[in-house]
């Protein structure tokens, strides 16, 4: 295998929606109150839910800028590589890119639908709005555009039955995977051991075959930081405390109730896991007095992990020469476009290099950029595009007019004002 051979599915990206996604999926009702982009006059807008702003656009859309021109302050669509919003051209920054499917977190809505949540005054209209940003997710965004996107949902978080009747409606569209906040009780919400609470929900994910996605970002608010601390701080914790979500599921025994429930620890990377299981392993042989149980008796941590969960990373070198100790079929690749960890556009030659010096074979190739994900969400990669044009190789052939060069948000709110000019 060479490096365009490979086929890459990326399972963490994230989407900025378009300013008129509302628009034909919303109830007639409820159209005239379905959340609005607000326009300003420095070019850089915000979305208005309820008379509140709602889910900005920072480090969320860095794609192709400068590292210097990078920051937390909210964005404006002119300032962005288009690709990020346009529907059209974001499939055409996958073929440059050599990706051939994508699954996508929200920006406006939070990654688990936490800036929703938050943005409400009227609950009722806050779940009419996330069913309607769900069908355009599933039916636009992925419907749209065949074999190409995976499609993901979010929940009314504050309320455990609309929660399983969404996750069953949207699994009825063929949406097989699900976004939650990683630890609730970092997002005042009841933790995953609160069995009345999360139990509908969990249920429902086993009975239709829907992923929990516990994207990273949701646990910031378990973090205690020394005054005047940074960013940074949270940039580089945030994958680490994937170890605490793991830890609350499995000693909340969720996978002894659900033996069918799958997790996905999006953009959590795997470096950790394997001190992860050393400990649960040691732990659940050393303190046995404490008759923890957390899965079918008999089975290790090791074991259970690898039943439950997927691991995801961007870029983890030094982790993939672990890649057997934390189990090859639970290692799986994201490209994280348009965020600042993104590898995109050269995330085949980044990836590529580091699977080379991990010395993985071709099986494990496969394994990680494609294989464990597809069968993961039971999503059929080659259902549209046959296996010839899904490599890297074939897809960039057709984008070889496509720029990927470094371009300033400057220059992109140039070229938009010039195309409103026109």
């Amino acid at each position: 295998m060479q490096m365009d051979d490979m086929v890459l599915v990326s399972i963490d990206d994230h989407i900025i929606e378009p300013p008129d996604m509302f628009e034909g999926h919303m109830p007639d009702a409820y159209k005239a109150l379905a959340p609005k982009y607000v326009a300003t006059d420095d070019l850089r807008g915000y979305w208005d839910f309820q008379g509140q702003p709602t889910g900005h656009a920072g480090l969320n859309a860095v794609a192709s800028w400068p590292h210097e021109e990078w920051g937390m302050d909210p964005i404006g669509y002119p300032e962005m590589r288009p690709g990020t919003y346009d529907l059209e051209l974001r499939v055409r920054d996958m073929d440059a890119n050599g990706v051939l499917a994508s699954m996508c977190f929200p920006t406006m809505a939070g990654f688990n639908g936490m800036s929703l949540a938050r943005s409400t005054v009227d609950k009722d209209l806050t779940k009419v709005v996330i069913s309607a940003y769900n069908d355009w997710h599933i039916d636009e965004l992925a419907g749209g555009h065949p074999g190409r996107f995976i499609p993901l949902a979010i929940v009314p978080v504050w309320d455990p039955a609309g929660m399983a009747d969404e996750i069953a409606r949207v699994a009825a569209k063929g949406c097989r995977a699900v976004s939650l906040p990683e630890t609730p009780y970092g997002v005042d919400l009841p933790g995953f051991d609160d069995a009345a609470y999360w139990d509908p929900v969990f249920q429902a994910c086993s009975d239709h075959g829907v992923v929990i996605c516990l994207h990273i970002g949701g646990a910031f608010g378990l973090l205690k930081r020394p005054p005047g601390a940074g960013i940074d701080h949270l940039i580089v914790l945030a994958p680490q405390l994937s170890a605490v979500t793991t830890t609350d599921l499995l000693l909340a025994g969720t996978f002894k109730r659900f033996p069918d429930l799958k997790v996905a620890l999006s953009e959590g990377g795997v470096g950790w896991i394997p001190f992860f299981l050393d400990r649960m392993d040691r732990h659940m042989w050393n303190h046995m007095w404490t008759g923890l149980e957390i899965g079918p008796k008999g089975k290790t941590p090791t074991e259970v992990f690898r039943d439950h969960f997927l691991g995801c990373f961007i870029t983890d070198p030094a982790a993939l020469r672990l890649r057997d100790r934390i189990g090859i079929e639970t290692v799986s690749w994201e490209c994280d476009y348009p965020h600042s960890d993104t590898t995109w556009p050269r995330s085949p030659e980044l990836l590529w290099g580091e699977l080379q010096a991990a010395e993985c074979s071709d099986e494990d190739v496969e394994a990680i950029t494609w294989r464990n994900a597809c069968k993961f969400f039971d999503y059929d990669p080659f259902a549209v595009i046959d296996r010839e044009h899904a490599t890297v190789g074939a897809l960039r052939a057709t984008a070889s007019d496509v720029d990927v060069s470094e371009t300033s948000r400057h220059e992109y709110q140039r070229r938009w004002q010039e195309r409103k000019a026109s």
